[in-house]
């Protein structure tokens, strides 16, 4: 069984690859903030290799595993989708829009778990939703604050004929529902409206919706 400690002599080995500085700021982050937040390392086939604290490895840019989930609904024989603008504080990305929820497993956390858990947070959505899983993509992107979103991410998809949402403003600070078209019009005018892993999961989800399921 995989242990969720990564060992000192891990992270000494790494430390070289980034300035000192950010490597002491992500602990001073995880000691006031987060406690201790681990995220699963993966290889390019998605098998777990080992656990690393959550800033770290996005300061060093550790392959790890992710969801995106998306809801979505039909209206007017289009599909919407309920997209979230990420909070002006969050580590990174602040300000901009992306899909509904997206974030990282706890260890020995199933990804629909985790995609439940973390819309109810963030979103303060509580019922039950029927996901699919539609696939994955991988990316690597360098991001502001120094940090790099290198993931093994795996699309999630659920439909609604409605939903309430709350949104808890330290992760979030607009909540709205977006047609397929005027997302396909933003991307094009003002792609840096969106998250810099957006795109790349919009465009998978659009093409690999699932047949009709409605949650509740």
């Amino acid at each position: 069984m995989l242990r969720y400690a990564v060992k000192q002599s891990y992270f000494h080995s790494k430390v070289a690859d980034t300035d000192l500085f950010w490597v002491e700021l992500c602990f001073t982050l995880m000691k006031t903030k987060n406690s201790e937040i681990l995220v699963a390392l993966v290889d390019n086939t998605g098998e777990i290799t080992g656990y690393a604290e959550k800033i770290l490895a996005h300061l060093r840019g550790d392959l790890h595993l992710a969801f995106s989930l998306m809801i979505i609904r039909r209206k007017n024989n289009c599909v919407e989708y309920l997209l979230q603008r990420r909070a002006l504080h969050k580590y990174h990305s602040g300000g901009l829009w992306a899909n509904t929820c997206c974030s990282h497993p706890l260890p020995d956390e199933d990804i629909q778990d985790a995609a439940r858990r973390r819309v109810s947070e963030e979103l303060g959505i509580s019922e039950f939703l029927n996901m699919s899983n539609i696939g994955q993509v991988q990316y690597k992107y360098h991001l502001d604050n120094n940090m790099i979103e290198h993931e093994f991410d795996k699309i999630l998809v659920t439909e609604v004929d409605s939903v309430d949402w709350q949104e808890n403003s330290d992760e979030v600070m607009e909540v709205r529902w977006w047609s397929e078209q005027d997302v396909l019009q933003q991307l094009l005018k003002k792609p840096n409206t969106f998250a810099a892993w957006f795109p790349k999961v919009f465009e998978h989800t659009r093409h690999n919706i699932p047949q009709r399921v409605v949650s509740f």
